[in-house]
């Protein structure tokens, strides 16, 4: 319901208490919101370290670490649209809370896995608590601000990204270096303690006054597609083939079973997503340039740590400290893009921020085994750039395109989109990087026992380490290993341009362009403001 001009001012729709202390509840909301950051960002460093034979590592293959990944983002992902609406059904400070100590808890478990198999199934865990507790940093975030506050507390929200990724592989290279493989998981349960006290002091309760109904089919139908989906592409690159039996079938058994997840969420009376939300050209537009800047990062990604630590030679720590630059072009840009897309607009600032990404991923396909790190630097510093002025905005059209009530809702979808695309990218270009480096490999196995070269050809992590074996025989194979890996390298960076440089279009396309100032009474893009706020 539209509220009059100059109602804002004189009844503010936050209460005056919650209102006075909503800087300090957002830095609640950032510390929450960097654990789950600094635990994916930690374990890009750990990657090589985790894939060593025991008692270095656990030994884990490429396939086990994608896994590892996945098994976080894909419940994660599969239960974002039920933690959404169970926070704005019975309050979004419980499920916070309650997310944030199951966290914990997997990541005490996770630490103390002895088999791969246990680090996939307890970081599935961790995936299950911080699937209740990204969308309710943003729904509270919401609920504390008022209309004209939210872009900017939006973007320094997007910022703490930036924060998280600096401090994970600097953390975890750090850990790494004077402990054993666990500890990168073990940090996290004081900073869980911490924020659990924070948010049972600081932060306010808030819910939907007429929430939805659970929907259990869909849940169910949306777990089920994605893991069959991302099994498939794991599995094709695992066989460097897409046509083998077991491969197709999880691939169009996935497909199937997400198209009747979309077939039920139209038809259903409570579904977890309201399909109608995508009938709006921006709205479609911001969540697929969350879901494609996602798949194109969380991929490379994936394959620079093996870049940096296995090809280049760098430790965890120094890996970690090359990040720095992508994440302090997040924490500068990101909580002054509002500013930006004041001026030029969301759709002109979202494009070049894309066309940035893509420029920066591409790049690596100029990369060698010498390339100077300043080089490095840069490509990183324009990436993170082009990062700082996506997320912020595309996050402000899909949050504001709802009712400040469903605000659970509309973090799940934002939420959503990201950790599929991000989940998706990894097993897709994990897969090609993986079948392309199988395919150059297999010509230099001569030397390598014949039981051991499938096991040898799969990563090159498994290549170095049958190198290691044979002594002064398996230098020329560890050549080898790194000039077929840098190839694979290209040829996937070439593809995650291909795929940033789609999010461009889209965008461009679709996204609005400057809006003009609207009255008192309404916000952007002529929506009216929304009705007073529950909170308790």
């Amino acid at each position: 319901m539209s509220i009059p001009s100059g109602a804002s001012a004189a009844a503010p729709r936050v209460p005056e208490a919650v209102h006075r202390r909503r800087w300090a509840i957002l830095g609640v909301l950032m510390f929450s919101l960097l654990i789950v950051v600094l635990d994916n960002s930690i374990l890009n460093v750990a990657v090589k370290t985790i894939a060593s034979p025991a008692p270095t590592g656990i030994g884990a293959t490429q396939s086990e670490l994608e896994w590892a990944i996945n098994s976080y983002t894909l419940v994660f992902a599969g239960l974002l649209f039920t933690a959404g609406l169970l926070g704005d059904r019975i309050g979004r400070k419980k499920v916070l809370l309650a997310g944030i100590l199951v966290f914990g808890i997997g990541s005490g478990l996770a630490a103390l896995s002895t088999t791969p198999g246990e680090l996939i199934t307890w970081r599935a865990l961790m995936g299950f608590g911080a699937a209740f507790v990204m969308p309710a940093t943003l729904a509270v975030l919401m609920n504390v601000f008022e209309r004209d506050e939210q872009p900017k507390a939006i973007g320094i929200w997007a910022g703490s990204v930036g924060l998280g990724i600096a401090i994970g592989p600097i953390t975890g290279g750090v850990l790494l270096e004077h402990f054993w493989w666990g500890s990168i998981f073990l940090v996290n349960v004081p900073v869980v303690v911490v924020a659990l006290v924070a948010m049972a002091l600081l932060v306010p309760d808030s819910k939907d006054p007429a929430p939805g109904r659970v929907d259990p089919l869909g849940v169910v139908l949306s777990i089920v597609g994605l893991v069959l989906l991302v099994y498939g592409i794991i599995r094709g690159g695992e066989l460097a083939s897409f046509t083998d039996v077991t491969v197709l079938a999880p691939l169009i058994g996935g497909l199937l079973v997400l198209t009747a997840f979309v077939w039920h969420e139209k038809r259903s009376d409570h579904p977890s997503i309201d399909i109608s939300y995508f009938r709006k050209p921006a709205f479609s537009a911001a969540v697929a340039a969350i879901a494609l800047v996602f798949f194109a990062l969380m991929g490379v990604t994936f394959f620079s740590a093996f870049y940096l630590q296995s090809v280049r030679g760098y430790t965890a720590l120094e890996s970690g400290l090359l990040i720095l630059p992508l994440a302090a072009a997040q924490m500068i840009f990101a909580p002054r893009a509002r500013l930006v897309v004041d001026r030029f607009g969301a759709r002109a600032v979202c494009t070049a921020g894309m066309l940035l990404v893509a420029a920066g991923l591409a790049a690596f396909a100029l990369f060698g085994t010498d390339t100077p790190l300043w080089v490095l630097c840069v490509v990183f510093f324009v990436q993170g750039t082009g990062m700082a002025h996506i997320m912020p905005p595309v996050t402000v059209a899909v949050m504001q395109a709802l009712p400040r009530e469903r605000a659970g809702s509309g973090s799940a979808i934002n939420n959503t989109f990201r950790q599929v695309g991000g989940a998706l990218g990894i097993a897709v270009l994990g897969s090609v990087l993986s079948t392309v480096y199988r395919g150059d490999i297999e010509g230099h196995l001569g030397a390598v026992p014949a039981g051991a070269r499938d096991v040898a050809g799969e990563s090159i992590e498994a290549t170095l380490g049958v190198a290691e074996k044979l002594g002064p025989a398996g230098k020329p194979l560890v050549a080898a290993a790194n000039d077929a890996f840098i190839g694979a390298m290209h040829v996937t960076a070439l593809g995650s341009a291909a795929v940033a440089l789609i999010g461009a279009v889209v965008v461009a396309a679709f996204l609005p362009g400057r809006q003009p100032v609207q009255g008192a009474g309404q916000v952007s893009g002529g929506a009216p403001a929304e009705e007073p706020v529950h909170q308790r």
